[in-house]
C-alpha cells in the first residue's frame, strides 16, 4: 500500500498504514513494515507507539543508530513510556552499549516490574558486560611480573581495558598481524559476512581503486574502511555477548549429557525433570531464548520416551514444556507457533484438570494475544483466569493489564472498573507500586470518559504515591497529565 503513494501523499488513514506496518512486521518485512509506518508517522507526526513500531523494525535489521533515534523521539514528551524506555535500551543494546543499556532496563523495570522483558534485558546486559570485561568472581590476581608498568604514568599514554570494544584502524597497504585461532573465531562469528569481509581487504590492496572517488565524492577508501571497522566492531560484539569457546563447550556437554539421558533414565527422574526446568527457565532469563528453546524441546522429546511408571505427573510435565517451549518463541518473535504451544498446554491442562497449569496457559496466552495487539482475545483469556487467581498480587497485575487492554480498545468504562478493582487488590495487599499504577489507569480513563473532576482527584493520589515511592520520573509524567486534567477541569 505504501509503495503507491507517490507525491500525493497517503491516500488512507493513520490506523490502516499503522495495521499494514504491524502485519508485515510479523511476517519479517522489516523494511516494508518500516515504509508503512514511516507513511503514518507523515500523518500524525511523534505518535510514540508508531515511533517505537519503527524502532522496532530498525532493531530487526541491525539499524541501531534509527532505532535509538525512533525510541528517544518516542519519549520525547513522556520519559517514563516504558514502550520507549525498552526500546531504548534494545537499541543500545545492539549497539553494544551494554552499560547503558543495562541503566534502562532496570528504569524499564522499576516502572514496569510485571514485563518479562525488562528482566530478560537486565539478564543479557549484565551476562554481555561480563563476556566484555570478566566478572570480579572469574578473575584471579597475582603478585607476578613487573609491577613497575603502574608506576609509568609520566609518558601521558592511557591504557584502554582489553575488554572494552573499540574500533580496529587500518592504514592503507598495512595489513593487521592475524592469528589463525583469531580467524577462526571471527569466521565462526560473522558466518558468511566473513566472505564479504575478506573480499572488502583484498580491494585495500588495489591501489588504483581505493584512490577513486564515488560519485558523491566520498573516497572509496574511506568507504571500504567504515565497511571493515563496522564488521570487526559486530564481531566483538557477538563474541561479548558468548564466547566462541563457551558455545563448544556447552555444546560437547549438552551432547553429552542427552545421549547418556536418552539411553538411560535417569534413577531419580523427578529431579531430573525440575532441573531441567530450571535450566530451561535460567536460559530464557539470562536472554538466550534460542538455547532455552533447544533444550526445553529435547527435555520434551526425551519424557515422550519414557513411560507413565517413569514419571506419574507425564502430562503436567508435557505442559509446563510446552509453556516453556511457547515462551522462548514469543521472545523470538514466533507469535504463531507460541500460541500454538501455549494452547496445547491449555488442552492438557483441561484435560487433566490443573487448575495452576491452566491459569499460567491463559495468562502466556493473554500476553501472547496483547502482544500482537489482539486486545480483545487477550482480555477473554485473562478474564478466564480471573477466578484461578490466588494471590492478590497476582489480582493486582491481572485487572490492571485486563484494564489497559480496555483502554487500548477505546473502551473507557471497562478500563475505569477493572483499574477500580486492580486498585481496589493493591490496597488489600498494601502494595504502593500497584496502588500508583491503579490510580494512574483509573485517571485515565475518567479523563477519556470526560469525567475530569474524578480524573483530577486520582492523578493527585497517584501523584502522592508517586512522591512517597520517590519515583522522579512517575511523580512528572503524573503532574503533566494533572496539569491537562485541571485545564479541561475548568473549562
Amino acid at each position: 500500500m505504501s509503495d503507491n503513494e507517490g507525491d500525493q501523499g497517503p491516500k488512507s488513514s493513520f490506523s490502516t498504514y499503522m495495521a499494514e506496518g504491524d502485519q508485515l512486521f510479523l511476517k519479517g518485512e522489516y523494511d516494508k513494515a518500516i515504509e508503512s509506518y514511516s507513511t503514518a508517522l507523515i500523518l500524525q507526526a511523534d505518535d510514540r507507539n508508531c515511533l517505537v513500531a519503527r524502532s522496532k523494525c530498525y532493531v530487526k535489521m541491525g539499524d541501531s543508530d534509527n532505532a535509538l533515534r525512533d525510541a528517544e523521539a518516542s519519549l520525547k514528551e513522556d520519559k517514563d513510556f516504558f514502550k520507549g524506555v525498552y526500546l531504548k535500551a534494545e537499541a543500545l543494546y545492539t549497539m553494544g552499549d551494554f552499560e547503558f543499556a543495562l541503566v534502562f532496563y532496570h528504569r524499564g523495570h522499576k516502572l514496569r516490574p510485571e514485563l518479562h522483558e525488562f528482566r530478560l534485558g537486565i539478564q543479557k546486559a549484565q551476562e554481555a558486560i561480563d563476556n566484555s570485561v570478566g566478572s570480579p568472581s572469574s578473575v584471579k590476581l597475582e603478585n607476578k611480573g613487573d609491577l613497575s608498568f603502574f608506576h609509568k604514568v609520566d609518558d601521558g599514554k592511557k591504557v584502554r581495558p582489553k575488554g572494552i570494544a573499540q574500533p580496529l584502524r587500518r592504514d592503507l597497504g598495512q595489513q593487521n598481524q592475524k592469528t589463525p585461532k583469531s580467524e577462526k573465531t571471527s569466521k565462526q562469528l560473522l558466518g558468511e559476512l566473513y566472505s564479504d569481509k575478506e573480499y572488502l581487504e583484498k580491494l585495500l590492496k588495489d591501489e588504483d581503486l581505493v584512490r577513486g572517488k564515488m560519485r558523491g565524492g566520498e573516497r572509496l577508501q574511506d568507504l571500504i574502511l567504515n565497511c571493515i571497522t563496522y564488521l570487526d566492531t559486530r564481531t566483538e560484539f557477538w563474541r561479548q555477548q558468548k564466547p566462541i569457546y563457551a558455545r563448544e563447550r556447552d555444546r560437547k556437554l549438552m551432547r553429552q549429557k542427552w545421549n547418556k539421558t536418552r539411553q538411560n533414565p535417569p534413577s531419580d527422574p523427578t529431579r531430573f525433570v525440575l532441573k531441567s526446568l530450571e535450566e530451561i527457565d535460567a536460559a530464557l532469563t539470562s536472554g538466550n531464548a534460542e538455547g532455552s528453546l533447544k533444550k526445553a524441546r529435547e527435555v520434551m522429546k526425551t519424557i515422550q520416551g519414557w513411560s507413565e511408571e517413569t514419571v506419574p505427573n507425564k502430562k503436567d510435565v508435557l505442559g509446563n514444556l510446552h509453556s516453556c517451549i511457547g515462551n522462548a518463541l514469543m521472545e523470538l518473535g514466533e507469535m504463531d507457533k507460541a500460541l500454538e504451544n501455549h494452547q496445547k498446554d491449555l488442552v492438557l491442562a483441561r484435560k487433566c484438570k490443573l487448575p495452576e497449569s491452566r491459569s499460567r496457559a491463559l495468562d502466556n496466552i493473554g500476553r501472547v494475544y496483547a502482544r500482537i495487539g489482539k486486545f480483545q482475545l487477550a482480555i477473554e483469556a485473562w478474564e478466564e483466569k480471573i477466578l484461578l487467581a490466588r494471590s492478590g498480587l497476582e489480582k493486582t497485575w491481572l485487572f490492571h493489564e485486563i484494564g489497559r487492554c480496555y483502554l487500548e480498545l477505546k473502551r473507557y468504562a471497562e478500563a475505569r472498573d477493572y483499574g477500580a478493582r486492580s486498585l481496589a487488590a493493591a490496597d488489600e495487599i498494601v502494595d504502593e507500586k500497584w496502588q500508583l499504577n491503579a490510580s494512574v489507569l483509573v485517571a485515565q480513563s475518567e479523563l477519556k470518559l470526560g469525567n475530569f473532576k474524578s480524573s483530577v482527584s486520582h492523578f493527585e493520589k497517584a501523584l502522592d504515591r508517586a512522591k512517597l515511592l520517590q519515583d522522579d520520573p512517575a511523580k512528572d509524567a503524573i503532574q503533566k497529565a494533572l496539569r491537562e486534567a485541571r485545564q479541561r477541569s475548568a473549562q
